[in-house]
């Protein structure tokens, strides 16, 4: 019986278009969920290191004396961890593949602003309810 099944499948396959696309000429569909790479947006970054911190695998390095981020493209799973817990939310999941790699070349480092320090600003001279300004203690 399965060898009159077969003979079957194998006669419609002949005359029907194959089931896959052909990769190379016609790229595949993505749709908005599609995982391809982590990118960073380095002007929000806070070097906080949570992204390398919640990494299963370690391949994000956070340096905060260097102020740079940087990953290693063979060792990341796409899991979307990182970009999940990231509070400043500076890390986007790309839907584009990144292309296929021969040698040892996937670590990519990228340069980052770091936190924003607040400047105070200028202490203006206090003045009393009545509106007169305080004179400032002479120097001697």
């Amino acid at each position: 019986m399965t060898f009159f099944e077969m003979t079957g499948t194998v006669i419609r396959s002949l005359f029907k278009k194959p089931a896959t696309l052909m990769y190379p000429v016609r790229p595949g569909k993505k749709s908005s969920l599609s995982r391809g790479h982590v990118t960073i947006d380095p002007e929000n970054c806070i070097l906080c290191r949570s992204c390398q911190r919640k990494c299963l695998t370690g391949a994000i390095c956070v340096e905060v004396k260097e102020k740079s981020w940087q990953i290693d493209r063979l060792r990341c799973v796409v899991c979307n961890a990182c970009v999940d817990v990231c509070p400043t939310k500076c890390l986007t999941m790309d839907t584009q593949y990144t292309p296929p790699m021969t040698t040892r070349a996937g670590i990519y480092k990228t340069p980052v602003a770091g936190p924003k320090k607040k400047v105070p600003a200028a202490t203006a001279p206090a003045t009393p309810v009545g509106g007169a300004p305080v004179a400032e203690p002479a120097k001697e």
